[in-house]
């Protein structure tokens, strides 16, 4: 079967978010005590430190950090399938990541987890940015401004420095 590169890329985007939710069952079954919403914060925190490594191979301090985190943040949105942007801040002190849609939001509302699509978007940015502080001695911030999950039409996180 020939399947075209695109497709195939698809699916295997689709495959990878199916992985997430196989394992989460799979791990509450295996550790039924577990607070589902503690193992799934512990995942994205796990996915975090492997974020900060690969974004701390791009990143170069002597230039604005907001704007490459940023990049960095939309570079892995689009290699995973997902809707995402640059969208320039007022200065080179902020910049923001837009995402006008998103199919991890997708499955979490399809599967009744929207309280966990947030909240371990959220733990990521917590975790791969606090890495990349601690590892370059940079003070950047970041937040959730708008989010799919929160009723939003879309998700809105800045990254800023003062």
């Amino acid at each position: 079967m020939d399947l075209p590169l695109e497709k195939r890329f698809k699916m295997m985007a689709q495959i990878l978010r199916a992985t997430h939710f196989e394992w989460r069952r799979a791990a509450l079954a295996f550790c039924p005590d577990a607070d589902p919403k503690e193992l799934v914060m512990k995942f994205w925190e796990e996915v975090g430190h492997d974020t900060a490594a690969a974004y701390l191979k791009q990143l170069d301090p002597a230039k604005p950090l907001p704007k490459q985190m940023a990049e960095n943040t939309v570079f892995s949105s689009l290699c995973m399938g997902e809707d995402a942007r640059v969208v320039e801040g007022t200065d080179e002190r902020e910049c923001f990541v837009r995402h006008d849609g998103c199919p991890w939001y997708d499955w979490h509302q399809r599967l009744g987890l929207l309280e966990e699509d947030q909240a371990g978007c959220d733990q990521w940015f917590r975790t791969f940015t606090a890495d990349i502080n601690e590892k370059l001695g940079a003070a950047i911030k970041w937040e959730t401004q708008k989010c799919l999950a929160a009723g939003d039409d879309h998700c809105l996180r800045r990254f800023w420095v003062e």
